[in-house]
């Protein structure tokens, strides 16, 4: 499996891998599928410091990390937040930690000093997951998220570089 920085033709893979989280899990509390135009404007805000990194096993796209600002203020510059997703059919592979690691990576390459993961309570995986990256629960915000009629916790996992 390779890890290398996402390019243009992958973007319909991470869409397709996003949107199933999208409409079937707390992964991410987005509660719309992105369009290809939607995707587009994603995939182009995420590049220089903000890269999206993808598992390529023989050309096809098992899963996808990307980073993004922590906070819009001048102040919170110097923190990222994570995020990983995994193709369903890759899951308990370790394609999550290659790809972890590589966003943890790519911070520090590009001198951020520390990365934030946002991870609702019951993606359970997804907190081991970040603690075995050596990252640690720094928090829990208590319902702060509404997606299926129910209300969510996020715990916040932090790692500094």
């Amino acid at each position: 499996m390779l890890l290398r920085r996402a390019v243009e033709s992958d973007s319909e893979a991470i869409r397709l891998i996003y949107n199933t989280e999208v409409l079937t899990s707390t992964a991410t509390l987005d509660l719309v599928p992105r369009s290809p135009s939607d995707q587009a404007a994603w995939m182009s805000g995420h590049s220089g410091v903000y890269p999206v990194v993808v598992a390529d096993t023989d050309g096809v796209v098992a899963g996808f990390s990307s980073l993004s600002a922590y906070r819009p203020r001048p102040g919170y510059a110097t923190a990222v937040e994570d995020s990983v997703y995994v193709a369903e059919g890759y899951r308990g592979q370790g394609v999550g930690r290659l790809l972890l690691n590589g966003a943890v990576e790519a911070a520090r390459d590009h001198g951020f000093h520390s990365v934030i993961g946002r991870i609702v309570t019951e993606q359970t995986a997804s907190i081991a997951l970040h603690k075995a990256c050596g990252f640690e629960i720094i928090g829990i915000e208590r319902e702060v998220g509404r997606k299926f009629g129910r209300w969510l916790d996020v715990a916040l996992a932090q790692r500094m570089l």
